[in-house]
């Protein structure tokens, strides 16, 4: 059988991974006023057995309003990195899987229910609601309560917090940190000229909308040490026609602009995903949906690029990598659901990853070379 390419190592900035499966970031709504508890000591725990390339921790808010839920986890204060001080120190004494972070702010998506709650906004003046902040006033919904437009000084309060919640995860230990501009979360709100109205140097053009952006990616990169793995993660569009704003809307020409924008100032990866910003998206959700916005990226950039969306078959993930797709594939809900799923594409690939030795005996007798012992 050929050597798998989903198997072979890649470096990310200094560092370099056994395989090119990212486990990316699930938010699990189980925080306690922004700590972690032992949910995430079981559920990192978990992952972190899993065989593959890099475990992301959720979406970590980088200030109390910029959590999507009163649940969420949180990097803002000293209570918060004890937390996740505590959960990483369980993970880590029986795992050696890297481990990155995803640093974010949700802007006007903030303050809602939990999923299995419903998930809808919470009023400011309601039990676990505050006032949400966004590039412009805009609400997603009719119904929902207005976001305030971010002023300067508001603005220098977000791009601080991202670089200390940066210099918080690097004194944890944390091995690579995720910047997360997708999905509709605060970053985006300002790429997108669908929720960006603003007539200042911040909205209008697609070079002012993407630098506030680009100030917070200056910012952390300003955190962390020379070489610290620093990447992020873009929708790769709105999957929204907006005829009604002559800036039209994000797209995959507006997500490779800021993708070689950001390997000019040194990010190491960008993780192509898309939508999350506007109720009027219509996502074409089927396998490999995403893999064209991914593959839109890799030709424009020579940084590593991650596809992501509805992987979950062996030959799939290797052929997204192989043909030259993406250089990495990132696995969410698939992971979940079969929390083993890198051992299982590595058996069927032919191929090997590290597993504990509790688990060598888990082996299957005709795949004598599936684990490598940690």
């Amino acid at each position: 059988m050929p050597q798998s390419k989903l198997f072979e190592p890649i470096s990310i900035g200094g560092s370099t991974l056994a395989n090119r499966i990212v486990i990316a970031p699930m938010c699990q709504y189980s925080a306690e006023d922004g700590k972690m508890t032992d949910w995430h000591l079981m559920h990192l725990g978990m992952l972190s057995q899993s065989g593959a390339g890099i475990l992301t921790i959720e979406a970590s808010a980088v200030l109390p309003e910029g959590r999507i839920t009163y649940g969420d986890v949180g990097l803002w204060d000293d209570a918060t990195e004890a937390a996740m001080a505590r959960v990483l120190k369980g993970v880590r004494d029986w795992s050696d899987m890297p481990i990155a972070i995803q640093l974010a702010h949700a802007g006007r998506k903030a303050s809602t229910a939990k999923p299995w709650d419903g998930g809808a906004q919470i009023a400011p003046d309601a039990t676990n609601g505050w006032q949400t902040v966004s590039a412009s006033d805009l609400p997603i919904a009719a119904t929902d309560n207005a976001p305030t437009a971010l002023d300067r000084a508001g603005m220098d309060r977000v791009r601080d917090a991202f670089a200390e919640a940066a210099r918080r995860s690097v004194r944890l230990g944390i091995d690579a940190i995720q910047i997360h501009a997708a999905h509709g979360y605060l970053l985006h709100q300002f790429l997108s000229p669908l929720s960006n109205r603003r007539s200042d140097e911040y909205g209008g053009s697609l070079e002012n909308r993407m630098r506030f952006p680009l100030e917070v990616f200056d910012a952390v990169k300003a955190a962390v040490p020379e070489g610290y793995p620093v990447t992020v993660r873009l929708s790769g569009t709105d999957w929204v026609d907006s005829p009604e704003w002559t800036e039209g809307t994000w797209d995959s020409d507006s997500t490779v602009a800021i993708s070689r924008e950001l390997e000019a100032r040194g990010c190491h990866a960008i993780h192509v995903s898309s939508g999350g910003l506007d109720p009027r998206q219509k996502i074409p959700v089927s396998p490999n949906y995403q893999v064209p916005l991914a593959r839109a990226v890799k030709q424009a950039v020579s940084i590593p690029v991650i596809a992501v969306g509805l992987i979950t078959e062996a030959h799939q993930a290797e052929a997204i990598v192989a043909t030259g797709d993406a250089d990495m594939v990132a696995v969410a809900r698939t992971v979940l659901y079969d929390p083993r799923w890198p051992w299982h594409v590595a058996a069927e690939l032919g191929a090997s990853v590290t597993a504990a030795p509790q688990y060598l005996r888990s082996q299957p007798s005709t795949l004598k070379e599936l684990f490598r012992p940690r």
